[in-house]
């Protein structure tokens, strides 16, 4: 019979290891457990602090003596240890819910289908160079637990995925910010948008009037959701469309105008860093939230006009005999592909494919038809990208390497035409991850 553990945490990366820390330091007894085999710098962190630990499989009978199980956000719900520890009456959670247990900091949250990355870096620049003292957490930078244990900000600034807002249940946003909602990872929710949507809304959850939300009114996804629903929360909408709003941030005469309580911030489009469509929306939201941390007018100007974005996220890499090569490799959903089409302004031959989470293909047919001369397909099975642009486009290969799709690409593209790497799915097939990806898209481009 095993002892009743305080906090089995199940999952050794990023997020699973921040978790054992922070309980370990709190005076709690911990154990993790991994089904695969742990990376080498979690795997010394767990030992120099003395966690209990075991990767390769999970010890059901310990695991099933928890008090209470953070679990990562990488692990399905439906696995059966899940659901066996569920029917035990056990309470799963994850660790960002785990970890804002233990710090009185303000936090604010970004969430969306797209832009979430960007918008909380870009948040989290403002801040810094204002002087804050903040912390980059969740799905970039540290775990949240992590830096709860070994830090002490007045401020964070975190990125939170679905997967994590699905085990969040006392957790409150000071300031929650909503980007959109459109189909990804539908593969976790049962093909089900409608469960995915209620998932990336419980961002609103606990928040009271003296908190804030920030969302885009140009969603129509959130737009039909925030007029059907009780917010509590003070409203704050940003829009590229719509010319009137008592709050927030619009487009006038192709300025940024960022309109809050106190006064207004005005920016043209030209003075972003970040150019882009998209990344007006990004802008915008950071900007209102920095605008609700009293983040003065000429500080948040200057850090918006400074920032450098993201690798991986509409990354030019170089200009070989006038065709450009753009790493977009981040975008690993048909939204996120969208976008960066979108944002072309020449002829593109498009590098797509991995693994599909479900995706519809349907939204990027008028843009692929106006503007992609070909396509090179990366993955194992490609069969739906076929299915859904073979006869949209002068011409589809495939290719199973990142160095054998930039050769195909980089004849077929022309002198003034683009060559992007917009994949539209995930990168495990044939890579580690989408930095993985890009990374070795990068090296390959150099070679030519």
């Amino acid at each position: 019979m095993h002892n009743k553990t305080d906090i089995v945490v199940l999952g050794g990366g990023e997020s699973g290891t921040g978790a054992a820390l922070l309980a370990t330091k709190k005076g709690m007894t911990v154990f993790l457990s991994d089904n695969n085999k742990i990376d080498k710098k979690y795997k010394d962190v767990l030992t120099h602090f003395e966690i209990d630990f075991e990767e390769g499989g999970h010890s059901r009978e310990q695991i099933l003596q928890a008090g209470e199980v953070v679990k990562s956000p990488g692990i399905p719900d439906d696995i059966p240890l899940v659901r066996a520890i569920r029917d035990k009456g056990v309470p799963i959670i994850s660790e960002i819910e785990f970890a804002g247990r233990f710090t009185p900091a303000k936090t604010i949250c970004i969430t969306g289908t797209n832009g979430k990355t960007t918008t909380t870096l870009l948040t989290h620049h403002i801040l810094k160079n204002a002087g804050l003292n903040v912390g980059l957490v969740g799905n970039v930078g540290k775990s949240f637990a992590w830096q709860v244990a070994e830090n002490d900000f007045d401020v964070y600034v975190l990125e939170i995925s679905s997967f994590q807002l699905d085990g969040m249940f006392g957790f409150r946003a000071d300031i929650a910010v909503l980007m959109n909602i459109t189909p990804d990872h539908l593969d976790r929710y049962g093909n089900d948008f409608g469960r995915y949507t209620q998932s990336k809304l419980r961002i609103l959850q606990n928040q009271t009037k003296n908190d804030a939300l920030i969302w885009c009114y140009d969603d129509p996804v959130l737009r039909r959701e925030l007029e059907n629903k009780e917010v509590a929360a003070q409203q704050f909408p940003f829009s590229i469309r719509k010319a009137k709003l008592e709050r927030g941030a619009i487009l006038e005469n192709n300025e940024l105008k960022i309109i809050s309580d106190k006064n207004q911030l005005t920016m043209t489009l030209e003075q972003l860093a970040l150019q882009g469509k998209h990344n007006i929306y990004n802008s915008m939201a950071a900007g209102i939230a920095a605008k609700l941390m009293d983040i003065r007018n000429d500080s948040i100007k200057k850090s918006m006009s400074g920032f450098r974005n993201i690798p991986h996220r509409l990354e030019f890499v170089s200009s070989v005999h006038g065709i450009r090569f753009i790493n977009d490799s981040k975008a690993t959903s048909v939204n996120a592909s969208w976008y960066a089409l979108e944002d072309m302004d020449r002829p593109v031959v498009w590098i797509a494919g991995g693994i599909d989470k479900g995706n519809d293909y349907e939204s990027l047919k008028p843009l692929v038809k106006g503007k992609v001369k070909a396509i090179v397909c990366l993955g194992l099975d490609n069969a739906r990208l076929y299915e859904a642009f073979e006869n949209e486009v002068e011409s589809m290969t495939e290719a199973h390497s990142a160095a054998e799709a930039v050769e195909i690409a980089y004849n077929l593209a022309r002198k003034d035409e683009i060559v992007l790497l917009s994949p539209a799915c995930a990168s495990f097939d044939l890579f580690e991850n989408y930095e993985d990806r890009g990374d070795q898209f990068k090296a390959a481009v150099k070679k030519l």
